[in-house]
């Protein structure tokens, strides 16, 4: 049996997190049924961190991440009037063929609004801290323009719906937005 360094066990936590997370929201999934998957005992996974919360933001801070990176990759080299489409249609494609990063995000505004609701309002502060990092990126990206920044942040939202709803590429709701042809 190999042994893992507790940074790399931390991320098979996140890893399993996510999907579990993605599966069951943040209410439904148990810490039990994360570190099952990962292979530890709970009493291990809380050494690892300091609790479920803390699981599941280091999982929303994970799938951000890959977000930032998709942005960032789909510019790299692309004059800055092409960006928009280029990060759209790699955002697009993201979420299209990783469905455990659009369940997150998903989940992740059940979970906020549902805290929130019961009158936790701390455990939406570092998920929309890094929110707005992700709309700094993009509209630092995008030259700077508040409205396009503003138009492809709609879009990416107006995307994991329909993704989420199940909507092929090639439905009439798609109409309008920005394609590999635009």
């Amino acid at each position: 049996m190999v042994r893992m360094s507790a940074e790399e066990r931390r991320a098979s936590v996140v890893r399993a997190a996510v999907t579990e997370f993605a599966r069951g929201g943040y209410h439904g999934t148990s810490t039990e049924v994360i570190a099952r998957r990962v292979g530890v005992s709970q009493p291990y996974l809380f050494r690892l961190f300091p609790g479920k919360q803390a699981i599941f933001l280091a999982a929303v801070e994970a799938c951000q991440e890959k977000i930032v990176r998709t942005f960032a990759e789909a510019a790299e080299g692309v004059p800055t009037e092409g960006r928009k489409v280029a990060m759209g249609v790699a955002y697009e494609h993201l979420i299209a063929r990783d469905k455990e990063t659009l369940l997150m995000l998903l989940q992740m505004c059940v979970a906020v609004a549902s805290a929130e609701a019961a009158g936790d309002m701390e455990f939406g502060r570092p998920i929309r801290e890094r929110w707005e990092q992700i709309h700094d990126h993009a509209h630092l990206a995008l030259g700077g323009d508040a409205e396009a920044t503003a138009r492809f942040m709609g879009h990416g939202m107006l995307i994991n719906s329909l993704v989420s709803l199940g909507f092929p590429a090639e439905h009439r709701v798609w109409d309008g937005l920005p394609s590999e042809q635009d």
